[in-house]
């Protein structure tokens, strides 16, 4: 019994952490053009790069097949055609590779500035792919800290780790008046008692005064 309960909490806190890094991420604005900037820019240079070169290793492959009467591929069409088929076999292999590259220097970058171990989950993401394709990045896309993100009240940045603003002691962690368990600042019932927060605060304001 006690298994199943202790089970049950350690699921039900993981439920509510994704439920309020998932609130704390609409927080976040960026776009897809911003996102791309933080791969570092000798990493696009460097994909660049080993296309050109691996496109033209496989045309010099092939060229010089021709040349000396050996085989080219495919066998049996034109050396033009084949080289334009051997290109396109080519890039298909640069795209994947490329991809996994380019995600992994976001992932670095993106995890250091969300103040998580860029080192470990880099490694974690290039260790999984051979065996188990891209789950390690899908893994880390759900489970990455928010962004800092701006106080509801003075609109200083805040971290996503901050339990108070440290310019307007704002209440970053609000808990439901009734069952005082943790709510996100934008909610306007309690997803735990169904309580009406803005109502609830509206009384409590009030009443203070009588």
């Amino acid at each position: 019994m006690s298994t199943g309960s202790t089970g049950g909490g350690v699921g039900s806190a993981w439920n509510e952490r994704m439920r309020l890094i998932r609130l704390r991420r609409k927080k976040e604005h960026s776009t897809l053009r911003e996102e791309l900037k933080i791969i570092p820019r000798w990493l696009w240079w460097s994909v660049t790069a080993l296309f050109f070169i691996a496109q033209i290793v496989a045309f010099l492959i092939n060229m010089s097949g021709v040349a000396n009467e050996g085989r080219i591929w495919p066998e049996g069409v034109n050396p033009m055609l084949a080289s334009l088929a051997l290109g396109g076999l080519v890039t298909l292999g640069w795209a994947f590779v490329s991809l996994f590259l380019l995600l992994l220097g976001y992932v670095n970058r993106d995890a250091k500035r969300r103040g998580m171990n860029s080192t470990l989950w880099t490694l974690l993401c290039a260790i999984l792919l051979p065996a188990y394709g891209f789950i390690g990045f899908i893994i880390y896309f759900l489970v990455r800290e928010p962004l800092s993100y701006p106080c509801p009240r003075c609109n200083a940045s805040v971290g996503p780790r901050f339990n108070f603003c440290p310019s307007c002691r704002c209440d970053l962690h609000p808990s439901c008046p009734q069952c005082k368990r943790e709510i996100a600042e934008t909610d306007r019932y309690c997803p735990y008692c169904a309580y009406e927060l803005r109502a609830g605060s509206q009384n409590q304001q009030v009443s203070l005064p009588g």
